[in-house]
C-alpha cells in the first residue's frame, strides 16, 4: 500500500503516518531478503501459470495441483494452489451442474480385449490391477503389471494407500524396463486410480491404448484376477 501510494507522488512519511506504520519498520521489510517460502512461492506461481496457459485456461485447481504432483514431481497441496491462482488472479472453467434428474454418462476406456487374453508375442497386451494384503501394521496395497504373453510381472509397486501414484509407480517401471513400441494395449478394471486424469495421461505419455472392462466384472480381468 505505501509502495502504492508513492508511487502516485505521496512522501513515504506522509504515507506512513497515514497508514500507522512506522518509517523504520516500511524500510526495513522493503530492503529484507525474501524467505525460501517467498521464493517458492514466486517459482509456484510461475509454474501455476505455464500450465493453466497450456490448458487454454480450462484447468482448475485439482487439474493443475495433479500437473504439479504427477506431471511435474512438485510435492504441493490444493490449498497452496488455490490461494497462489486466487492471488494471480486465474481459475478454471467450472463445471455446469446438470438438470435435476439428468442421466450422466462417464466416458471411460473401451474394452478392447473382450476376455480374449492370448497374445502370439510379448509387450502386445498388458494386464494390470491392485491387490491388498493385510500385514502386522496395517494393510499393504500391491499394484502389479502382468504381461500375457509369458505372464511375467513387467512391474509393480507397494504401498500403504492405494492412490494413482501407486499404478502410476508400477506402470513406470513397466515402461523403463520394456521400452514398448508399437500397439500395446494395457488393461485394467474400471477403478478409481485407473480411471483418474494422472494415471490416463502416464498411460497417453507412454504411448500405450487403454482399455478397461466392465464394472463389476472380474472376469473381464480373470487372467489378473487368478494372479
Amino acid at each position: 500500500m505505501i509502495e502504492a501510494l508513492t508511487g502516485q507522488g505521496i512522501d513515504v512519511r506522509h504515507a506512513c503516518r497515514v497508514l500507522g506504520v512506522f518509517r523504520a519498520g516500511y524500510y526495513g521489510w522493503k530492503d529484507r531478503p525474501l524467505s525460501k517460502t517467498g521464493l517458492r512461492r514466486i517459482w509456484l506461481a510461475k509454474e501455476i501459470i505455464e500450465i493453466h496457459k497450456q490448458s487454454h485456461g480450462t484447468y482448475g485447481v485439482p487439474r493443475v495441483t495433479a500437473e504439479l504432483r504427477f506431471g511435474r514431481g512438485v510435492p504441493i497441496g490444493q490449498n497452496t494452489v488455490r490461494s497462489i491462482m486466487v492471488e494471480l488472479g486465474i481459475k478454471g472453467i467450472p463445471n455446469r451442474r446438470p438438470p435435476k434428474g439428468a442421466k450422466m454418462v462417464k466416458v471411460t476406456s473401451l474394452d478392447l480385449v473382450r476376455r480374449n487374453f492370448h497374445r502370439p508375442a510379448p509387450n502386445q497386451l498388458w494386464l494390470t490391477d491392485i491387490t491388498e494384503h493385510p500385514t502386522g501394521e496395517g494393510k499393504l496395497y500391491c499394484c502389479a503389471v502382468l504381461d500375457v504373453f509369458s505372464r511375467k510381472v513387467v512391474g509393480w509397486s507397494v504401498d500403504s494407500t492405494q492412490t494413482s501414484q501407486l499404478v502410476m509407480n508400477a506402470l513406470t517401471m513397466a515402461t523403463e524396463a520394456r521400452h514398448p513400441n508399437g500397439e500395446l494395449v494395457i488393461h485394467s478394471d474400471r477403478g478409481s486410480q485407473f480411471a483418474s486424469w494422472a494415471f490416463s495421461q502416464k498411460v497417453k505419455q507412454a504411448g500405450l491404448a487403454p482399455s478397461m472392462g466392465s464394472v463389476g466384472s472380474a472376469y473381464d480381468n480373470a487372467m489378473m484376477e487368478s494372479f
